[in-house]
């Protein structure tokens, strides 16, 4: 019971996704997404959540299931399974919990098992729990890219239609 007051105390005093993260570091986030899908026909979708609202956290279940329902939920609500080859990435981060999930369309998943995933995901985790943000995106962000691109390449001659924003998504 302490733990999810606690819990909940984390999150509600947790400030503004806005204010927690930089517009320089947004710039460069979006400017990465942007040249990553020069190679690929894949889209990736960066969302940032400080905090969770109630409804996820008075949900029964560990944190990480709850947490991996928001990022599903996320998924759906900004598009990103809605592209022409169903190849898009949703990289969710929590910043209360600096924890992370990759939510991939079921066009990649054919070719990632979950394991895949799972290994980037502890990386990322790993590089936000030591504070480095930033770093720790930018790295999954190219590790994403790399599986789009040995999977779905952009061939040289094909016009590739930016389907979803490039911009983060601040929550």
């Amino acid at each position: 019971m302490w733990d999810r007051i606690k819990r909940l105390l984390r999150h509600r005093w947790m400030e503004d996704a806005h204010r927690l993260v930089k517009p320089e570091v947004l710039q460069r986030v979006k400017d990465r997404v942007t040249a990553s899908e020069n190679w690929h026909t894949g889209e990736i979708r960066i969302c940032i959540e400080a905090a969770l609202p109630n409804s996820y956290l008075l949900r029964p279940g560990n944190l990480r299931a709850i947490t991996r329902q928001r990022a599903l939920s996320q998924f759906g609500k900004l598009r990103v399974w809605d592209t022409e080859h169903n190849n898009g990435v949703l990289v969710y981060l929590l910043l209360a919990e600096r924890s992370i999930e990759l939510v991939a369309d079921r066009g990649l998943n054919a070719f990632v098992p979950p394991q895949g995933w799972h290994v980037m995901v502890e990386r990322l985790g790993e590089a936000l729990r030591e504070g480095r943000f930033e770093d720790g995106l930018a790295t999954a962000i190219d590790e994403v890219s790399a599986v789009l691109e040995a999977h779905f390449p952009l061939a040289p001659d094909q016009v590739r239609p930016n389907e979803l924003p490039d911009q983060p998504t601040l929550l």
